[in-house]
């Protein structure tokens, strides 16, 4: 079971690094010294948030995973993953973009991909 909790949780870790790599930069071009850098930069930045990333999810994978112990499938990983990104996602948008709107399409959107979870794990 902790190996269950240890892996979700460094899920939602991954997810917050690569949630903030791939799209907080686009937040910070409200101020004028960052935007005036050179994509390169505003890249390695970007990579720069990106290598914390990896360095949960690749222990997730290693703890989660059946074949080395854990209590989940690769499926089953990804499919959880998935969930936290978007989950992730969603409440770091809320925030730093104001100007995002959550609709009912993208709640039913959400809503089938946790039933696909429920397939997942279903027997």
């Amino acid at each position: 079971m902790t190996s269950s909790i240890y892996t979700v949780l460094l899920l939602i870790a991954s997810n917050i690094f690569m949630t903030l790599a791939w799209y907080g930069h686009l937040r910070l071009n409200e101020f004028t010294r960052f935007r005036s850098l050179p994509l390169i930069i505003i890249i390695l930045f970007s990579w720069g948030i990106a290598f914390f990333e990896y360095c949960c999810q690749v222990p997730a994978n290693r703890i989660g995973y059946k074949g080395d112990g854990g209590p989940f499938t690769l499926i089953q990983l990804k499919i959880i993953q998935e969930v936290v990104s978007l989950s992730v996602f969603v409440v770091i948008t809320t925030f730093l973009f104001r100007t995002e709107t959550f609709r009912w399409n993208h709640i039913l959107a959400f809503i089938l991909i946790v039933c696909a979870v429920y397939l997942v794990f279903k027997k």
